[in-house]
């Protein structure tokens, strides 16, 4: 009996360790302090509809005058020439105002009417590449299509839109309704050539940016893994793109594909792409019709290299929101989930930049932002089919984590993905495939409490 009762007691005591072991959210994340610090020094505590707008507290008094003077430049909006303020808008373009397509420096919402003034455009080019390798400009189009254009003037195209329902099934039974977006277009000013293709893109945050600039080009190789020697079925590879200000290629850093080395560059393609601005960078017109032969280059950019420098130093030194509840045991578990399921594997955490000149406020800081900065094949739903330097027509570059659960207290919405078609975090997730299968099938293997804390983790950080 007295032996009876011992085994039984033991087995007891084994099954509650085992059932700890499983719900146990005692332990802490590691490095809690140090990940709540998102952006270093740079991190601002400010849980609030502005949480992503503010200069980072440790800039200097000149950057910190730069950086105002470009907060300015960034919501100034433009018009058609000739004006005594802000001249120049492109004869055709897709927005007016850089805070339009980033409001209060987030991210663009997918709009209702797709050819509103939004945050939301489609890239266009054709089989082969341009002189330096990148994609290959639609003649008659360029690089992007403009859907608006002032008075007098026509649009190069209308976008269109329809939808295709893609079930996702859960384990625990549950099914959700994925809507693919298939996008075209209308009313072309021209006809289309018939092997154009098109690449749909939405305004992303702009915060941060420069500590991201500043990551060592050798520590962001150091993760790729192009032929997947490691075998885990993950191959990163760092975009090579061409540097208009260096004149040789770099490592590509911003855009949906890595498709620009720099702050500045990306700023400056911007301005050139989505409101038809010339600068120093890109000092030819890219009005519709002008794309062929030797576009139009103005004697004065429209945008002066004074300018570009303001808008770099405030993208470059917006300050990072700190992640919130780290403390809480939901988030806890969702932690662990998200390593369990190795999303750490594109989604990187830690991070130290380098140097920046000029910008003490971000080099050499310790930033968790999750990514990679590299391209991964996501999958033939994710896919849009068309090259961007290294990139082929199923990879992105992975997106920063940072900030991500304040979307919608700023934003107002949960958009997410490069063209805004998830409608909130856990969309973003079943989206996922290619590289990234395995682990969207861990997910929806998960218990819906599992799921729920994989998704307080995201919200925290």
């Amino acid at each position: 009996m007295k032996n009876s009762l011992l085994f039984t007691l033991l087995l007891l005591g084994l099954f509650s360790c085992v059932k700890d072991d499983i719900n146990d959210t005692s332990t802490s994340i590691p490095d809690k302090e140090a990940r709540t610090y998102a952006g270093g020094k740079t991190t601002i505590f400010a849980n609030t509809s502005f949480s992503f707008d503010n200069p980072a507290p440790n800039l200097s008094s000149d950057n910190l005058a730069m950086h105002l003077a470009g907060d300015m430049q960034f919501e100034q909006a433009f018009v058609t020439a000739p004006a005594a303020v802000n001249p120049g808008l492109g004869a055709q373009f897709n927005n007016t105002s850089c805070i339009s397509c980033h409001p209060k420096d987030g991210r663009a919402r997918f709009p209702q009417d797709i050819n509103s003034n939004s945050g939301f455009f489609l890239r266009t080019s054709i089989p082969g590449t341009d002189i330096h390798g990148g994609p290959n400009p639609t003649p008659g189009f360029g690089g992007q299509l403009q859907n608006h254009a002032i008075y007098g003037k026509t649009p190069e195209v209308k976008f269109t839109i329809s939808y295709q329902d893609l079930p996702v099934h859960f384990k625990d039974g549950t099914t959700i309704i994925l809507q693919k977006p298939i996008y075209g277009i209308t009313d072309s000013y021209i006809p289309m050539p018939a092997q154009a293709m098109f690449s749909p893109r939405i305004g992303p945050p702009v915060y941060g940016l420069g500590l991201l600039e500043a990551i060592k080009a050798s520590d962001l190789l150091k993760n790729e893994d192009v032929l997947d020697e490691n075998e885990d079925e993950i191959s990163g590879k760092a975009n090579r793109v061409w540097d208009p200000v260096s004149k040789t290629h770099q490592i590509g850093r911003f855009g949906w594909k890595g498709g620009a080395p720099s702050v500045m560059v990306q700023s400056a393609g911007a301005y050139h792409g989505d409101m038809g601005l010339t600068s120093p960078l890109f000092p030819h017109e890219a009005d519709a019709g002008q794309t062929n032969g030797s576009p139009l280059a103005l004697s004065t950019p429209e945008i002066s290299q004074e300018i570009l420098d303001q808008i770099e130093i405030y993208c470059q030194t917006l300050a990072v929101p700190a992640a919130r509840n780290l403390d809480d045991p939901m988030v806890i578990q969702g932690f662990q989930i998200f390593e369990d399921a190795n999303c750490v594997a594109c989604h990187i955490p830690k991070h130290i930049t380098g140097i920046i000149q000029g910008v003490p406020a971000i080099s050499n800081q310790t930033i968790y932002p999750y990514t990679d900065l590299l391209l991964h094949d996501m999958g033939d739903d994710l896919a849009d089919n068309r090259p961007e330097f290294l990139a082929n027509g199923n990879e992105w570059q992975t997106r920063p984590l940072w900030g991500i659960g304040l979307t919608n207290l700023v934003n107002g919405h949960t958009n997410f993905l490069h063209d805004g078609r998830a409608r909130n975090l856990e969309e973003a997730i079943l989206w996922h495939g290619g590289e990234a299968k395995k682990s969207k099938e861990y997910y929806t293997d998960l218990t819906k409490k599992e799921r729920t804390s994989l998704l307080a983790f995201l919200n925290a950080i």
